[in-house]
């Protein structure tokens, strides 16, 4: 694996118009890296621009989009020639019950978490794979190791990230390229904004704790603990070490609520050992 600790690292990072991807570019250029912040509409990246100088490169990209990637792509590489971290954090919320979900607004959400993620993905691994380095970085969730009621598409879209990204970083580890999921847990950003609601009410569910979920999910007027500055710190603290670590969870409720999981399903399994190895062919 090529050698860049002492040269600065090229980044390109998708949904820079607020909330986490901004916060990992303003952290990105305070150690001197070089940044390429994209968002759908680069008018929104106006700040950021006015702070990296020669180091900021903003340009528009949508993840439903292929040629808005390319064209991303193709800049960064003019302006910095390589891309040593991809970030892949453009991403939306969706709050319903599975049963009230809407059919258009699930497509769009896994468009956007999963087939988008992966569309840039595919655009920068042929660069990764030439120069026999690279990071990619998958902002997924504490939601995509843990289903939660009120967001079970939102999960499900995040628990596809967390498997594509464990299979992609097997198969990519020999050409020095490292995958990363970063698994956030509840922070001050407006994703909870970008969320679609329920379409198909169903009386059933009116009694039933659902309802109030959903619309405790959407309320952003509780502060959350996470701060993600210090999120975004941390992610480009990792990166820069170099760490052997594929998952990277950020704030307490993650690191606790997954750990309480680990220890229930560790418990579970066991009980149903000797149930699982009776299915086989006795030797």
């Amino acid at each position: 694996m090529a050698d860049t600790t002492s040269t600065p690292r090229n980044w390109l990072i998708t949904g820079c118009s607020s909330g986490f991807g901004r916060e990992i570019a303003k952290a990105a250029l305070a150690t001197g890296d070089n940044v390429a912040a994209t968002a759908r509409r680069p008018e929104d990246l106006a700040e950021l621009a006015s702070l990296g100088g020669d180091h900021i490169l903003t340009h528009r990209l949508d993840v439903t989009d292929p040629e808005s990637i390319s064209d991303a792509i193709s800049a960064t590489i003019r302006r910095f020639e390589t891309i040593d971290v991809l970030v892949n954090n453009a991403g939306i919320s969706y709050f319903s019950g599975v049963e009230e979900s809407d059919t258009d607004d699930v497509r769009r959400l896994f468009d956007i978490n999963f087939w988008g993620l992966m569309r840039v993905t595919d655009a920068a691994l042929p660069i990764m794979r030439a120069q026999r380095f690279g990071t990619i970085v998958n902002m997924a969730s504490i939601a995509g190791l843990n289903g939660f009621p009120s967001v079970g598409y939102y999960s499900a879209s995040k628990f596809a990230v967390e498997g594509i990204s464990e299979a992609l970083a097997r198969e990519v580890e020999l050409f020095g390229i490292r995958v990363l999921l970063v698994e956030p847990g509840g922070f001050r950003t407006d994703w909870a904004r970008s969320s679609g609601g329920v379409r198909q009410p169903i009386a059933d569910y009116d009694s039933t704790p659902l309802r109030q979920m959903v619309a405790g999910a959407q309320d952003n007027s509780t502060p959350q603990a996470g701060n993600p500055a210090k999120a975004a710190a941390a992610i480009v603290r990792d990166v820069h070490a170099g760490g052997p670590n594929a998952h990277l969870p950020l704030g307490a409720g993650s690191i606790a609520v997954t750990l309480a999981k680990l220890e229930a399903l560790q418990a579970e399994y066991e009980s149903l050992r000797a149930v699982a190895e009776a299915a086989d062919d006795e030797e």
